[in-house]
Order: structure tokens, then C-alpha cells, then sequence
């Protein structure tokens, strides 16, 4: 017999390093708004803060002699939500979360916003179960091989000035962006922004919390497409 009566969320728990000692804590952290009251919003907020002050910390001892500004474009590329995204799909994630059942047939548990809240939520769980040290330890379980393997000199550079430095390079025009679709309620929309570079017939789309984090997206999509181009 599983410690929590759910296989998943004891493997769940092994890949964090994390056991609750409140288990409804979890559960919170992996239930959507659109399933009940006692969803993981508030988690996740918290969550949020928590992260970005360990991958701070993490970023500070590691590349102690680099400019305020390269360590927060890097932290930036770190707790974006692509990368939220794909930690939480390797972690399992959209077998877990509860969800109403419209928002489960719509494909919410696929969807990049939905899971990279989740992970936050997870994040802001462990704090309120265990504190900061526990909390900057999953952290660092999780983020620490993508800081180990970080490349700072292309990442202290945000995805919108790289791409149009690199369109400017080659003397094309810079990308167009417009905002294609606006989810959610007013206090927690998701914006999703396409990039369009028209000289080269090419357009990628991104999702964020906010314009500014959806259009990075989109650059940053367009870009890795543009550089694996011949």
C-alpha cells in the first residue's frame, strides 16, 4: 500500500525529493481553479516568489562576477513558461491535476499556462509544508541541471533583441507581433502573441501572463526556428 493511497503521487514525491507532511497540500497544488474553490492559485502565487528567489540565489553563487542585468535576463529564460512547461511534463503533471470536466476535454492538461502554475503551485507547497530550505531544494533538484548546462552569453540577451539583431544582421526587417487570443479572467489572463518575420515567411506563437512575456515566447520560438535554418 502506497504512504498516500495514489502510486503517482508517491512517484511524484521521489522525483521532487519532497514528502508532505500535509498531504492536502499536494492535492491543492495539482487542482485547478475550474475544479473547485480549493484550487492552487494561491499556492502558485506564492510559489512564483519562491522560485525566483532560488534560482537567484542559485545564479549568484554560480556566476557571482556577472552584471545584474545577465543574471536577470538568465533567470528570466529560466522560469519562463516553456521551461516550467517541460519540467512539468517530464514530472508527470497532466496525469495528475484535477480539473473540471470541461477544461479536461478542452486539453487543459496539456496546456503550457495551466502546467507551468502547477509546478509553481508544487514549489509553494513544499514552503508552506516545510519552509524556504526545503522548497530552494526541490528548487535546486529541478533547475540545477538546466543552470549547469546554462550558456549565460546567449541567454543574457532577451529573445526579442536576439532576433532582431540577427534579422538586422542579414538587412531584413525586424518581426512584427500581434496579439492573436486573451484567456482567463482580468486577474489571471493568458496572452498568446504571434511573431511574424514576413520577409522570410516565417511565424511562431507564445503564451504568457503578460503581452511582454507572450511576445518573448514567440521570439524566442521564431528564433530557434530562423538558426536551424541552413
Amino acid at each position: 500500500m502506497s504512504p498516500t493511497g495514489n502510486p503517482a503521487l508517491d512517484q511524484l514525491q521521489q522525483r521532487l525529493g519532497h514528502r508532505w507532511v500535509k498531504p492536502d497540500l499536494l492535492q491543492r497544488a495539482l487542482t485547478h481553479r475550474s475544479h473547485g474553490s480549493d484550487h492552487n492559485e494561491r499556492l502558485e502565487f506564492l510559489g512564483d516568489s519562491v522560485l525566483s528567489t532560488a534560482v537567484s540565489r542559485m545564479l549568484y553563487s554560480r556566476y557571482g562576477d556577472s552584471a545584474e542585468g545577465d543574471l536577470t535576463r538568465v533567470r528570466a529564460h529560466l522560469v519562463r513558461e516553456d521551461s516550467l512547461h517541460r519540467l512539468a511534463l517530464e514530472l508527470g503533471l497532466p496525469d495528475l491535476l484535477q480539473l473540471s470536466d470541461g477544461e479536461a476535454k478542452g486539453g487543459g492538461a496539456q496546456r503550457p499556462s495551466i502546467l507551468a502554475d502547477a509546478l509553481e503551485a508544487l514549489i509553494g507547497a513544499v514552503f508552506i509544508d516545510a519552509g524556504y530550505e526545503a522548497a530552494a531544494a526541490v528548487v535546486q533538484r529541478l533547475f540545477g541541471p538546466l543552470i549547469d548546462s546554462a550558456d549565460l552569453n546567449r541567454w543574457a540577451k532577451d529573445a526579442k533583441t536576439e532576433l532582431q539583431e540577427w534579422l538586422q544582421g542579414r538587412r531584413l526587417p525586424v518581426p512584427a507581433y500581434r496579439i492573436v487570443a486573451t484567456r482567463g479572467q482580468a486577474h489571471a489572463q493568458t496572452f498568446e502573441v504571434e511573431c511574424v518575420v514576413q520577409a522570410l515567411s516565417l511565424s511562431e506563437r507564445g503564451e504568457g501572463r503578460s503581452r511582454r512575456i507572450a511576445e518573448q515566447e514567440a521570439a524566442r520560438r521564431l528564433l530557434d526556428q530562423v538558426k536551424a535554418q541552413p
